[in-house]
């Protein structure tokens, strides 16, 4: 039998591949009918069914399947009215010998396109080009270079945008650039503001708004999960907390360091989106519109590739809850 990845599955094909298992729920139907809903996932395709109570396979699935762990499995790839399904064939946890056939942990979780120490990289020439004050610079470098792992590899969130390896360092530097370009407009175009916008405050707040995720998510295989810290207090405060300790290392102004611990806290701006305080200071401004543009931006290319809805426009069944218009003829 040919090893073929999930993703590259066509219908009605049957073939090995190597599967995470993302998600194995007990759920009854409304009529009472007992059944585990799993999925199963590689870094493409994730696809989601019931396991019924009288399938042969419902006795492993509750005693013996692990969300977190890795699985050879050989299955058909069913397309449906339901979405995609799998009908199992074999089923075993894969071993360290697979990878004779090919098998990597990460071929199975999503992770960002781009290549980390290349974006971690030039996210350290945006600060050391922007950030011309010394101790704002030395507290950003500080914060970055103690999490490096954590930064390099967590997701940007657990669902809706960036929610992949290596998410939250693809998402920082695309907001951290585009943060730092409005800064350089808007300085140039209000010149005789007071106090002056200051551009590497604003870079600073860019690189640093989402940092408290590295305290607020757990990263597992199956995906990021909340922590207690994260559940009860949030990044953005959890940031600031981290902003604190860094600065406790650097001398910073108490003004400089205010502005910054202003600008993780409010970069979300509104208080159901969990944010103490809305945006009060031009520099908090700029970096949370980038970030807002940058997440919604992400959802609606999302949106475009995943929505199956016939005709010219999505359905409104994601995470905008609106249509997307994709061209007249689509």
């Amino acid at each position: 039998m040919p090893i073929v990845p999930l993703s590259e599955l066509s219908a009605d094909q049957e073939a090995d591949f190597f599967a995470l298992l993302t998600v194995k729920e007990e759920l009854t139907t409304k009529t009472g009918k007992p059944y585990f809903r799993v999925s199963f996932r590689d870094a493409g395709r994730e696809v989601s069914f019931p396991i019924w109570d009288n399938s042969p396979w419902a006795a492993d699935c509750r005693d013996s399947w692990t969300p977190g762990a890795f699985y050879k499995i050989r299955a058909v790839y069913r397309e449906s009215n339901y979405g995609p399904q799998l009908e199992i064939r074999k089923i075993r946890e894969a071993t360290d010998a697979d990878a004779a056939d090919g098998f990597d942990p990460a071929m199975c979780r999503p992770q960002s396109r781009f290549e980390p120490e290349a974006m971690f990289g030039e996210l350290f020439l945006l600060i050391e080009h922007h950030i011309e004050h010394a101790p704002l610079r030395k507290l950003v470098e500080l914060i970055l270079s103690t999490n490096r792992e954590e930064f390099t590899t967590y997701s940007a969130a657990r669902h809706n945008h960036h929610a992949y390896l290596g998410g939250l360092l693809e998402h920082t530097l695309s907001v951290t650039r585009t943060a730092a370009y409005l800064a350089d407009k808007y300085a140039e175009y209000y010149p005789d503001m007071q106090p002056p916008l200051d551009r590497g405050l604003v870079v600073a707040g860019a690189v640093l708004h989402d940092v408290g995720k590295i305290r607020e998510l757990s990263q597992r295989p199956e995906g990021a999960t909340y922590t207690a810290e994260g559940s009860l207090i949030g990044h953005m405060l959890l940031g600031r907390d981290m902003v604190r300790e860094a600065a406790a290392e650097i001398d910073v102004d108490a003004e400089t360091l205010l502005r910054l611990e202003h600008t993780v806290i409010a970069h979300q701006r509104l208080p159901e989106w969990g944010s103490p305080k809305p945006p009060m200071t031009p520099e908090a401004l700029i970096v949370h519109y980038a970030d807002d543009l940058d997440a919604k931006f992400h959802m609606m290319v999302s949106i475009l590739r995943d929505d199956a809805n016939p005709g010219p426009v999505t359905s409104r069944k994601n995470i905008l809850m609106q249509h997307v218009f994709r061209g007249l003829e689509s």
